[in-house]
């Protein structure tokens, strides 16, 4: 961006040019999905070089990223490696009469024990760090429930046993990702039950909306060209 001129107001074409800085950056570790979602919005609302600017000043320049880190923004932006390592938080999740959540920015342990008794909880494992490559959650489900959040392309395997109650396996299940962590979900329903989910993260949402976006404005000019032509 040019210093000499902040308040030149800025093209589509800076501020896309912007956008795929930040994309790098996450697929390279530097930004995690919060500090993208954020910035990102920012670009797309900024008007002038002067408000694009500071977005990327603390970012090497283009081009000075790992190369290993372009597949894994091909893939969704997902850069599994940074998020894999670490100490676990709780490791424990106790519903009874009651409920229990994590959710958001937290660590999964290794193992993680869930109960539900006549309550119910939810793990929200999309914007979460993994302390290990393999992650056990036990669940024991009581006339109530444990609802589990992975983002895509996470394993996922379910193993538990269901009496008057059951395990449900993510609907549209996609292809895993090699280098993203493997969930296993075990244990023991009875009138109860524990669900299994994917969704994206809000970021990568975001993200893919843009894309859409972007595909779409570059079928509209596509089409204006020819009826010019």
């Amino acid at each position: 961006m040019s210093e000499e001129l902040p308040e030149l107001r800025a093209s589509d074409a800076d501020r896309e040019k912007v956008a795929e800085r930040l994309r790098d950056a996450m697929a390279e570790g530097r930004l995690d999905m919060d500090e993208f979602g954020e910035r990102l919005d920012a670009v797309y609302r900024a008007r002038t070089y002067a408000e694009l600017e500071p977005l990327t000043r603390d970012l090497p320049a283009t081009g000075a990223g790992s190369p290993a880190a372009r597949p894994a923004a091909e893939r969704g932006g997902e850069n599994w490696p940074a998020r894999i390592g670490g100490t676990g938080d709780s490791r424990w999740g106790i519903g009874v009469l009651s409920g229990f959540q994590h959710t958001g920015r937290w660590t999964v342990p290794a193992r993680f024990k869930a109960l539900a008794f006549w309550g119910g909880g939810q793990l929200d494992l999309r914007e979460a760090r993994f302390e290990s490559r393999e992650t056990v959650i036990d669940c024991w489900a009581v006339m109530g429930g444990v609802n589990i959040v992975v983002p895509p392309g996470v394993q996922v395997d379910v193993r538990g046993i269901g009496i008057m109650g059951g395990f449900g396996r993510p609907a549209g299940d996609d292809t895993p990702d090699p280098d993203a962590p493997r969930v296993v979900v075990r244990g023991f329903a009875f009138w109860g039950g524990v669900g299994t989910e994917r969704k994206p993260a809000r970021a990568q949402r975001r993200l893919e909306k843009e894309r859409r976006r972007g595909e779409v404005g570059e079928g509209d000019a596509e089409g204006g060209r020819k009826e010019l032509g």
